[in-house]
């Protein structure tokens, strides 16, 4: 800085004025300033502003997998949206979803210069890991059941699964079996509670649940049980990929989609309407969810006394072709 004031003949400060872009100082002075800069090779030192100023501008996001359409999705609006904002990211994996990784992540976020966490795992880890959150850095929780301990941004778990169960009994099928995601995962148990709750709410008895572990290989697996169950009319899969994996299966055992068997999964993820048949799906709006997360994290920065809370994000069910009134 001292450099390009003398070579341009002003004073230091003039010179960081204009490279904050600050008011107040006369045009023809600031091109001058910006040609020295750019002859010289002046950059401003953002770790030197940062410590100066107290912020980093950067949000770090904690999440165990970028394996899972939601996770991808939900970190890609994240970025976007504190693109937008002026911040950047940085992401903090964790490889095994054990305590050890997850206190060494949050050890690792301490270490960071961040201003924010947006944290996408399962609650129940952070708490049989002991965390102490560094003190300056504000967390917002993605779906994940925190309770107002922490900010959260949640899909509508239950109500999307509510649309499901209504969308099949409404065709007439007496009953509604359910893949569900992997025990460990909290989008996993809302879905299948949410499922369990509107059968009998609806005076239907639940079928026997049956697990797998969100890839399409376990839907296939599980599909395969699934096609052998005579009685079955309709499957509620609690993802895409699980989805995929059931259609095959039933396929190849014969069961026709959706003439013997209607199937629904959940994200509506891009290739959702190109699956044979066009998969019914639950919607999921993860750069909303994305957005809000980096909505809250900002307004804990920006206020003194931010309050926790909850922000469920809607969802919407796209009928498509994979369901139909069960066979009569």
């Amino acid at each position: 800085m001292a450099d390009v004031a003398r070579t341009a003949g002003v004073s230091s400060q003039t010179v960081s004025r204009v490279s904050n872009g600050f008011p107040g100082v006369n045009e023809e002075t600031r091109q001058l300033v910006l040609a020295v800069m750019k002859e010289l090779g002046y950059r401003p030192n953002s770790a030197a502003r940062a410590l100066k100023r107290g912020e980093f501008r950067t949000i770090g996001v904690i999440t165990f997998t970028l394996a899972t359409t939601g996770n991808v999705r939900t970190l890609e609006a994240i970025a976007t949206s504190a693109a937008q904002e002026g911040y950047a990211v940085t992401l903090i994996p964790v490889a095994v979803p054990t305590q050890d990784e997850v206190r060494g992540a949050f050890s690792r976020l301490g270490e960071l210069a961040i201003d924010a966490a947006i944290v996408i795992m399962e609650v129940h880890l952070l708490d049989k890991a002991e965390l102490s959150l560094p003190p300056h850095v504000k967390v917002v929780v993605a779906d994940s059941d925190a309770g107002d301990r922490y900010t959260v941004v949640d899909t509508d778990q239950a109500g999307g699964t509510r649309d499901v169960v209504n969308h099949l009994l409404g065709l007439g099928h007496r009953t509604v079996w359910h893949l569900a995601g992997p025990e460990e995962s909290y989008a996993a148990q809302r879905r299948s509670d949410a499922w369990r709750t509107a059968l009998q709410e609806e005076g239907r008895v639940p079928p026997p649940l049956v697990r797998g572990d969100w890839s399409a290989e376990s839907g296939y697996r599980a599909g395969l049980r699934i096609a052998d169950e005579a009685d079955c009319t309709a499957v509620f899969a609690a993802n895409d990929q699980m989805a995929l994996g059931l259609l095959r299966a039933l396929n190849e055992r014969g069961r026709k989609v959706p003439e013997d068997v209607s199937v629904v999964g959940f994200d509506d993820i891009s290739e959702a309407s190109s699956f044979q048949p066009p998969l019914t799906t639950v919607h999921q709006d993860f750069a909303e969810v994305g957005r809000r997360c980096v909505e809250g994290v900002l307004h804990h920065v920006r206020e003194s006394t931010p309050e926790h809370g909850t922000t469920i994000v809607p969802t919407r069910l796209v009928i498509r072709d994979s369901t139909a009134p069960p066979p009569r």
